[in-house]
């Protein structure tokens, strides 16, 4: 599967094309501004975008209109189709959010049902319907809304229409867009059943569709397994990278990491490929919650060389800072242009590295050396063995360790590495040793 080994960009196209909160109605190719940024994007190492929503939305685009149709505040079907193009020829796969659990009060079937009630054709399309209730909208008629939220109508993925009609709209996307996976936002809410149909479908399409879901928490293989999804988002090992940074505790992450892809027969997600992320478009940037500027490069580094798929959220390859506090607007952020600093060129250096390695990509997992402040783990192939060091401390680290052979080269720098006498290193860095047979 070609995302295994790709490093992912997340974009959220309402807010990083400026777009108004609310839809206003007025056509503006925003867009197209993808376009600009796919110099930066090639520089960075980038090999496949994710899109938050994209379709015409009441709002902020999980409040879904029209699963057919482009929001008007992004432009056109054919602006899209010609942005997908322009990534593709960079060859830069394209993944879109599928957001199938709810849709908005604006989606053009539970307006139908708001005009024609119990008449409406459309009225076993949505979860519990009570004609004879009220929510605040004050309809005259209830429904169920995500987590309580009723800008956020639930859909029925009972019914077989519903789905049909999510069906048509992803062949839509093929052949309009020619995507080449989707994320579903909140996968924890949608049924093994509907996943199971969507894995057939898609794979009927285009035999190597990606498709990775929104996983909060509980045991991920759920939904990750050869019938359903390939992928979910690891949010356990989220929480557990900054946090670890943050108490200068590595065992948080290694344990997290053990428990997942270890070498014991009990481990959970042994041979998978979970999403990984620093941050995303739902929480706090990575630069505004490290307690050290120092350690932002460093858990890049631990993101690369972890398992899993990496993905950076736009703007936060350049350090830019936001908190959930703020709102999500702030987390969203419009930036007129790609920045590039050290730390940009840090991220295209640990991007190579990972596409050069077969370990780094496929390669299981081994803690080698765990302090509080440093880990060095190990991944491995039957061809390819690289370790991976991490020092968050300010001071130099010597790390004693039998790593089974003498030397290695560093697959960011290129350097040799001698591991006779121990190994050095520097305050807050970080090493891929490629072993050398």
């Amino acid at each position: 599967m070609w995302a295994y080994e790709s490093v992912f960009y997340q974009i959220y196209p309402l807010g990083f094309c400026g777009a108004p909160f609310w839809n206003d109605g007025n056509l503006q190719h925003r867009i197209l501004k993808v376009k600009d940024w796919i110099p930066h994007m090639k520089k960075l190492g980038i090999t496949a975008i994710y899109f938050s929503p994209i379709f015409e939305s009441d709002s902020h685009g999980y409040n879904t209109r029209d699963f057919q149709k482009l929001d008007v505040r992004l432009g056109t079907n054919e602006d899209f189709a010609c942005v997908s193009r322009a990534l593709h020829e960079a060859g830069i796969r394209v993944v879109l959010d599928g957001v199938f659990n709810h849709v908005g009060r604006g989606f053009w079937a539970f307006q139908d049902v708001l005009k024609y009630r119990a008449g409406s054709l459309y009225k076993d399309w949505f979860v519990r319907i009570d004609f004879g209730g009220n929510s605040n909208y004050n309809d005259g008629l209830w429904y169920e809304g995500w987590e309580g939220n009723y800008d956020l109508v639930k859909l029925n993925l009972h019914n077989p229409e519903v789905v049909s009609h999510i069906f048509d709209s992803i062949a839509k996307w093929i052949e309009w867009f020619d995507i080449d996976g989707l994320r579903l936002d909140v996968a924890y809410c949608l049924t093994e059943d509907f996943c199971r149909q969507l894995r057939s479908f898609t794979q009927s399409r285009k035999e190597d569709f990606f498709l990775v879901g929104e996983m909060l928490h509980g045991d991920y293989n759920r939904l990750m397994n050869d019938q359903m999804l390939h992928s979910v988002t690891n949010y356990e090992c989220y929480k557990g990278l900054f946090s670890s940074f943050n108490s200068m505790n590595m065992f948080e992450i290694v344990h997290s990491l053990l428990r997942q892809f270890g070498p014991e027969q009990w481990t959970l997600y042994k041979n998978k490929h979970l999403f990984n992320f620093v941050d995303n478009h739902d929480v706090s940037r990575i630069a505004s919650i490290l307690n050290r500027p120092e350690h932002l490069p460093v858990i890049y580094g631990m993101l690369f060389g972890m398992p899993g798929i990496p993905c950076v959220y736009y703007g936060s390859e350049w350090g830019a800072k936001a908190n959930k506090n703020e709102g999500d607007p702030a987390l969203r952020a419009c930036f007129d242009a790609p920045e590039e600093n050290a730390l940009t060129g840090w991220i295209a250096k640990l991007a190579a590295a990972k596409k050069s390695s077969q370990a780094l990509n496929y390669g299981v997992f081994r803690s080698v050396v765990l302090t509080n402040k440093q880990c060095i783990f190990e991944r491995k192939t039957d061809s390819e063995r690289v370790l991976v060091a991490i020092n968050a401390d300010d001071a130099p680290f010597t790390a004693h360790f039998d790593a089974g052979c003498g030397m290695a080269v560093d697959l960011i720098t290129g350097e040799p590495h001698d591991f006779g006498g121990g190994s050095e290193l520097a305050p807050y860095s970080v090493a891929y040793w490629k072993m050398e047979r």
